[in-house]
Formats: structure tokens, sequence, C-alpha cells
């Protein structure tokens, strides 16, 4: 709260305190992004919330991945900590995980449909390089007006166009945890055509070394472009994206005296992970033959796009804008994804537990599968922990055809005017999805090595095995299915302007969705490949489809108005009726198979817009309302071995207040400010879960019985906090520019409130402090070198929980051990960039 409130009196106290920076001219910020109009826009004119994130702040940050781009926008909430991509992101407490309420854009057309596509995010499918220009994110507003799957904004990535006979750059980087990059782009005006080519290439062994390679790989991209005279222009571009990335997950983590968070021993939070060469290649048994898996894949994209984009004059002031795309992109998600930590002996005992009492007393041993060392149960790596983790590998085929066709004009009449525009958006969606995972039983220590556990008798004979070669069990999960989708969309846009300083924009769009495709059905079975108890319980597919034949549809609207008080200075509010179609994704990725829902949005938001060079101020109001939200959790049973799957619907609400501002008293000098205070809640959530008779009789904690053998307990979570949003979260980011420009230091201060890893609210997730510094100095106009630090003070800053351990109440909760999922550890990056 102190953070939130130090932000807003700093920005406050800085519009009364100087009066004089009015004096200097206006600042010319041009925004294209969900707004369709054949006049220029300014964002200080603009009826919606919109932040711009220039090139110069771009190149100064270097970010690795689209989250962390995103964290200069307020109202977001961003979880950067996974690596390049599968960031969870959440727009204004919309409690939606992933990019599935927001539409990743590239120059106005989303790189991907539905954002949010069952393990693929959006993300995923889309590299920052050189060749990006700047960056608009529109949070809200008319963004579910202009793209689908965007209730929570759009995130526009707007690329270079050459303008000179030949121009480009040069970009050399390095890290301190063996990262290179190189990033070049290039273009030219030759004949009246644009040639443009660029992309990177980049290798590292990640802030967190798993014992190989992270990160190896890059993109490409060629584009050519002409302008028709006065009547339009058309160009078309190639992307190819062939890049291998780690994903990172929770690590270890437990309680100092104090009750803060403190590290294992044995594993370092900030640099350490549970992958490592033990664990990189391994083969799964199932039904089917040996799987071979390999961690080393990490997120292994493939992605080929080809975009076409038009502009022509029809005449009589009408302008038909025509944007195509087709992407062809497989991606393999390989990753080792840990359990809770428990005690050596306390699993040792649940194993023995099973075994059959007419085989007489038993001991259970565990030792290293790679060595067969013993390991020491009361204090092996420190710790004497071990887990349960699993290794998955979802394989998933996408291709996908996206069609924006617009038409616009601007009417004049009897002193006010109509920038109207008409569109239709079309999208042909086609994938193919499959999962294959197993348990294996490792310790827990960087880099974490396979365990071998069986039960002996009194002579020492072995008389159960519990593992192979590692594994716990094989099979834990399956899931193999393909699905189509097309929509259709039709949407209308009017900017209606009553004279010169009010504007009333008004928007309207009408979806449908049409889903076909298949499920293979699963099954629990022994398959009786091995002599272990590894292969008696393996998930896998039967054979068996259930078809998908479904459609839905929705509409949408927005008002908003616009009263530009000075050139410099407006105030403007808005209320859409947002909705949300269901997703492919939601269909045919889930092991629960989801109860897919047409989701009903309210959006309010109003604020103030004041930009000046020296000093600006974007406020924003805002309130998000959600009918009904699906909530799903796929929790790790210790005890059976096996997942356990259930969704549950819910309302949610949200009301905060955005802020963006700065200032730059002295040439030298410039302070920004952003920061967001909200309270995300969850509506009525009441509902009943089934809990199993103990000696034949209900727990005093439960209902009823059921007409089976269960009885109901039942559940109220209604009111509390959504979870992993927090409350109040910000940023400062002081800076200096001295010798004439050459020199220019930054610092960053990130603040995050404290947040709730399960719905029940028993789990906190601390809040904490980030401290960046990026460093520019200029040798020449043509050459600059540049350095960043992040985290500089080795923050154990949590982003997220364990999701497995449940994300209805967690199981973590009041546990010794648990696991979440830190900021990356400090790393230095450098890099030599060079213009001509």
């Amino acid at each position: 709260m102190k953070f939130a409130l130090f932000s807003a009196a700093a920005v406050c106290s800085l519009v009364a305190a100087m009066p004089a920076l009015a004096q200097e001219g206006q600042v010319e910020e041009v925004i294209v992004t969900a707004r369709a109009g054949a006049t220029e826009q300014r964002r200080v004119e603009a009826s919606y919330a919109i932040t711009t994130v220039p090139q110069a702040t771009l190149r100064l940050q270097s970010p690795p991945s689209v989250a962390e781009v995103l964290k200069n926008v307020p109202g977001f909430w961003v979880e950067a900590s996974g690596g390049v991509g599968g960031a969870n992101i959440r727009a204004r407490g919309i409690p939606i995980e992933g990019t599935a309420a927001l539409s990743l854009q590239e120059d106005g057309l989303p790189v991907q449909h539905d954002g949010g596509l069952g393990f693929l995010n959006s993300d995923f499918s889309f590299r920052y390089d050189e060749g990006v220009e700047r960056v608009e994110v529109v949070r809200g507003g008319p963004s579910s007006i202009f793209a689908s799957y965007a209730p929570g904004g759009v995130i526009n990535f707007i690329t270079r166009k050459p303008t000179q006979a030949f121009e480009g750059v040069a970009k050399v980087e390095v890290g301190d945890y063996g990262y290179g990059r190189a990033d070049l782009w290039m273009g030219a005006v030759v004949d009246g055509v644009r040639l443009g080519l660029g992309g990177f290439y980049r290798n590292s062994q990640g802030v967190r070394d798993p014992g190989f390679t992270a990160d190896d790989g890059g993109q490409f991209r060629f584009s050519i472009g002409k302008d028709l005279g006065d009547r339009g222009s058309i160009d078309f571009n190639i992307k190819h994206i062939d890049d291998n990335t780690i994903f990172y997950l929770p690590v270890p983590l437990t309680f100092d005296s104090k009750g803060d968070t403190a590290e294992v021993p044995g594993f370092d939070a900030l640099y350490g992970t549970f992958a490592g060469p033990e664990t990189r290649n391994l083969t799964l048994r199932t039904n089917s033959g040996p799987f071979p898996f390999d961690l080393s894949r990490g997120a292994d994209l493939k992605l080929t796009q080809y975009t076409l984009d038009g502009r022509y004059e029809l005449g009589a002031g009408f302008e038909l804008i025509e944007k195509l795309r087709y992407k062809d992109a497989t991606l393999v998600r390989a990753g080792l994804f840990p359990n809770t930590p428990l005690t050596a002996t306390a699993r040792i005992a649940q194993a023995v537990a099973s075994v059959p009492a007419a085989l007489g007393p038993v001991t259970g041993r565990l030792v290293y599968a790679n060595g067969l060392q013993p390991f020491d149960t009361a204090g092996q790596n420190g710790n004497g922990l071990v887990m349960d983790a699993f290794v998955r590998q979802q394989d998933i085929k996408l291709s996908e055809w996206i069609n924006d066709t617009r038409l616009q004009r601007r009417f004049d009449f009897g002193g006010q005017s109509h920038d109207v525009a008409i569109g239709f958006y079309y999208a042909d969606v086609e994938e193919r999805f499959r999962q294959q995972g197993a348990a294996v039983l490792i310790d827990v220590q960087d880099q974490a090595r396979l365990l071998s556990l069986t039960a002996v008798n009194a002579a020492g004979q072995t008389v159960a095995t519990f593992t192979e070669n590692g594994f716990s069990r094989y099979g834990t999960q399956f899931n193999n299915a393909e699905g189509k989708s097309k929509t259709v969309a039709l949407y209308a846009s009017d900017e209606w302007r009553l004279g010169s300083k009010l504007r009333i924009d008004l928007g309207f769009r009408w979806e449908r969705i049409e889903f076909t495709g298949r499920n293979e059905r699963s099954a629990t079975v022994n398959l009786n490949q091995s002599a272990t108890a590894a292969d008696d319980s393996a998930i896998v597919g039967t054979g068996v489809y259930d078809l998908l034949d479904r459609e839905y549809d929705d509409w949408g609207a927005t008002a908003g108005v616009n009263y530009q008080l000075q050139p410099d200075f407006g105030v403007f509010a808005r209320y859409t009726k947002a909705f949300r179609l269901p997703s492919l994704g939601d269909l045919i990725t889930s092991p629960t198979r989801v109860d897919a829902r047409l989701q009903g949005i309210d959006l309010a938001e109003g604020g103030v817009k004041f930009q000046r060079r020296l000093f600006s101020l974007y406020a924003t109001g805002f309130y998000t309302g959600f009918d009904s939200q699906g909530f799903t959790e796929t929790r790790f049973d210790q005890a059976t071995n096996a997942f356990v799957s259930r969704t549950e619907f819910a309302s949610t609400k949200a009301y905060g207040i955005e802020v963006e501002g700065m200032v730059r008293p002295v040439s030298w000098f410039d302070l920004t400010v952003t920061g967001t205070l909200q309270n995300p809640t969850l509506g009525d959530f009441i509902f009943n879960e089934r809990v199993a008779k103990v000696a034949g009789a209900c727990p005093a904690t439960t209902d009823t019985p059921t007409a089976g053998a269960d009885c109901l307990r039942q559940r109220d979570f209604s009111g509390n906090q959504q979870i992993r949003t927090p409350k109040i979260s910000g940023r400062i980011v002081p800076g200096v520019t001295l010798l004439d420009g050459k020199l220019r230091v930054q610092g960053e201060l990130q603040y995050y409130g404290k947040r709730y890893s399960d719905i029940a609210n028993t789990l906190t997730i601390p809040s904490y402090y980030l401290v960046n510094m990026q460093v520019r100095y200029d040798f020449s106009e043509r050459l600059s070198l540049f350095g960043n630090v992040t985290n500089l003070t080795n923050e154990i800053g949590l982003t997220e929980g364990n999701p497995r351990a449940g994300q209805f109440i967690s199981g973590e909760a009041g546990a010794r051990y648990y696991l979440a999922r830190p900021e990356l550890g400090r790393a230095f990056r450098a890099s030599l960039l060079y213009r001509w």
C-alpha cells in the first residue's frame, strides 16, 4: 500500500508543482491499435487506455520475452520468470491464464487467432528483434471489438519499414550466463520498392543452468513492399522461427526462523533448476511402444508465417484495408514438472505400506538409479528430500488462415464528422494435440538425479521394486486430439466528432465460431512390460474417439466519450459489453474436457490524460466483471500416485486505478512512474466436493452422504482475492542523460504486492521488490554500447506457487517445504549496436 500511495502522491504532486512545464511543446504519439479511422489520432486523444513503448526503451531493456516488454504497462500482472514463452499475463484482474484474454499482434493482425490455445500461448509464437519499431498496448477498451479473444487488451508489435536507399542496424550481445546473441535488420528503397531483411540468432546456457544448452535458435524475416502512388500501398513479408527455449518451473523453498522465504539446503533458489543431464534423455513405456523424451528440446518451435498487408483508395474518400496471414507451426514442449518435496523416509514408508503382508516384514531401500549409490535418508544433499516429478511432453501442430478486411471513410457534415469503418474478420484454425507423461523419482538438488526404490526382506532379498530406471509411474497423462475452428466476425466503428473538443466513439462486433474434431478416450491399464510396479497403472489411449461438433456466437459493443480540453489535455470515459467465445484449446487439450461456456464481460473505465515533453500523466480508473469463469486444477495426489482434475465456475470482479507519469524537471534528469492499485475478487463461489468415508462414516466436516459411497463438503470461496494477482504493483524509473546525450543511465525499482497461490487464500505469495539497471553510451551517431543488469540485489521474489499442489486449496499450505517459481537470479548483459 505504501508503494502505491507513494506512486500516486508523486505523480499528483508533480502536476501541482510544475506549471512551468506546460510551456514545452507537445509530444506527437500517433496510435494505430484497436481503432479504425481514416485520420490520425494521438495517444492523448484516445478514449481508452493505451501504453506505447518506443524503440529507445526496448533497446535499453533488451527484453528476452514478450512478458518483459509488458512490465512497462500498468494494469498488467506479468510472470516473466518462466523463460521466453508461456508467461502468465493478467490484465485488470481478468482471471484468465496465459495470453488467453489478450490479442498479441504484429502490425495489427494476430500472430495467433486464439492467444491461449492450450499449452500454446501466443507468446510462444512471437520473438522480439531489431525489426520491431515500437509496441502499442491497449488495456480493455475497444480491444474486443477489433480482435477475437481480447477482452483484456491488444499487444501490437509494429515492425520497421525501410525509408532510405540503404539503412540498417547490427547488434551483438553477450551475457554472464553463457549468453550470446546477434541481431540484424537492414532495408532499402530501390526504384520505389521497399526491401527489408532481418532476424536474430541466440544461444544460452540459461540463468538457471540445466547442464545443457537452454536456449538455441532464432528468427529470420524478409519483407517487400511498394507505395501505389497516392492510392495506397502493398506489403508482403515472410517470417520463420526455429527456436528451442527452456521453460523454467517452480523450485523447492522453505522458511527461515522469521517465517520468511528461504532456500532449501542443496538447492539454489536463484540459479537452480531440477532439469539436468540425468533427466535429459529418457524412454517412456507406452502401449504403442517406447516413447523417446528429450528434455533439452524445451519449447521447440518451428513456425513459418506469411503476411499480406494492403491499403487502397477506392475513390470518393473510401479506403479499403486488407490484411491476410497464413501460419504453419509445430511446437514440442518437453518439461520436468516438480511436485511437493517430501522426506525420503516418508516416501519409503508410503511405498512399503503397499507391500502385501504375506511377504512379511520389509524395509525400503533408496539408491541412485545411475550408479546405485545409497541415498542418505537423513541428509542427502543437505536436505534428505525426494519427489515424484513429472516428465511431460506436448506435441502441437497448428495451421491457420487469418483475414481482416476493412472499409473506412470519413464523412463531414454540419460541423461534425464521422470516421466510419466496417470490417469482416475470418479465421480458419486446425490443431493437432498429443500429450504423454510419466513420473520419475528424483532427489532435491540442482540438476536432480534419478532414484531407485525397492523393498527388501529380513534376508536382504528384494521382494518389491517400485521404480524402473528412475520411473515411478509410466502413463501419468495422455491426450490425443485434433480439431478445427472456423470463426466469422462482423464489426463496425464510428468516431463521431461533435466539434473541436468532443468526440464519441462507438463500436460493435458479432462473432460466430464452429468447432469440429475428436478426442481419444483414455483408460488406466497394466502395460505388463516391466517386472516393476512402474507400469501397473498407465493412462493410455483406447482407440475410441468422442466427436466434437459445436458452435457458438455472441456480440459485443462499446461506447466511449473523449473531451479534449486542450490539445495536450483530455478526459475520457468508456463502457464495453465484451465477450469471450469458447476456445478450441478448451475442447481438445483439457484432460477434463471442460464444459465450454460463453463468457459475458462488463468493462468500464475513465481517465485523465496530459502529455508534454517535460511532463505527462495518464491516470485511469477501471472496473471488470465476468459472469462465469471456469477455474480448473489438475492436482497430483501423492497417496494414489495419480492426477485429480476438476473444474468449477464462478463470477469475478475487479476495480482499480492505473497511473503512468513522467517528469523531466531539468534537461539531464527524468522520472517515470507506473502503478496499479486494484481489488480483484471472486463473486459467488460455492460448490460441493466429494469426500471419502472414514471407517464407514462421513467425516464431521462433511454434509449428508451422496447416493454413492462418498460424502459432500461445501466450500465457499466467495469474495476471496483472485489467485496470483496482486492488489498493488508498480515501477519507478529514475534516469540521467549526460555528456550532451551520449550517456544514459537509469534504474528500475519494481514492486509486487502479496498474492495467493490458491483460491481458498490459504497459501500466501509474499510481496517483493526487484531492482534493475540499464546504461547506454553513444560513441557516435552510429555506434552505441548498452549494459543491462537484472535483479541486482538477488531478490528471491516469488511470481507463482505450485499449481500441481492444488489451485482450489493448496496442499502445501502450512508445509515446511513447498514449491514456487522465483524471479531469475542476478544477470548481466552487454551489447554493441551499429547503425547505418
